[in-house]
């Protein structure tokens, strides 16, 4: 494992997903257990990093020697990741949700009829949003987890969102991705990519922290 220092770097994190209400009963979320944000945000900080961690609803400790800021909705991560610039690296590892309920229901909605359908809305683009932003950090690394076509869309994203780096895995395989302590990464950028793992999440987040001081060592 790296021991390469971080050192005088200040690092925002954001990890784990976001529930948006749709009443004061239920919500719409995803399957991100938070793990492979949590890990680099404890690997960093371990390496001497100012590290800031956001994170969504999630039951994991707190690693040592960070900041942790927790959040809900889409909108509240985007306020406590923007309150957080100017940094020297975002890496956006949370499973953000793309859409939220247009409106939230004051109370219990009743099981009625046949259907129900929802209206949603677009949520905040927070990821596109830090890579323009007046306080850009120096590098923005983003996650994009995709059931097929993995490195088509990531290089959409990284071109769409302009950011540095987009660290991709393919999610719905067993033993990798959400809720597990295991994955393996596919790290693109303008002109190269790597594969990270597969491995235990701790050591992909070392040698993800590896490859961004390696193409940004100052």
């Amino acid at each position: 494992m790296s021991a390469a220092s971080l050192g005088g770097r200040r690092i925002v994190v954001s990890a784990g997903p976001t529930y948006e209400d749709i009443d004061p009963v239920r919500f719409i979320g995803n399957r991100s257990s938070g793990k492979m944000g949590f890990a680099i945000a404890e690997a960093a900080a371990r390496r001497g990093a100012q590290v800031v961690l956001v994170a969504g609803p999630v039951s994991l400790p707190t690693p040592a020697g960070l900041e942790r800021v927790d959040v809900r909705s889409a909108r509240q991560m985007r306020e406590a990741v923007i309150a957080q610039l100017p940094a020297d690296v975002y890496i956006g590892a949370a499973a953000v949700a793309d859409y939220a309920p247009a409106e939230i229901a004051p109370g219990k909605i009743k099981k009625k009829d046949e259907q129900l359908t929802l209206a949603l809305v677009r949520t905040p683009d927070i990821l596109a949003e830090v890579a323009v932003h007046a306080r850009r950090p120096t590098v923005v690394v983003g996650f994009a987890a995709e059931t097929h076509d993995v490195e088509f869309y990531a290089r959409g994203k990284l071109e769409k969102k302009k950011v540095d780096m987009i660290a991709a895995n393919r999610v719905g395989v067993s033993g990798s991705g959400f809720e597990s302590d295991d994955n393996a990464l596919t790290v693109y950028w303008r002109d190269g990519a790597l594969a990270l793992g597969p491995a235990p999440k701790t050591e992909l987040a070392d040698q993800l922290l590896d490859l961004i001081l390696a193409r940004w060592p100052a």
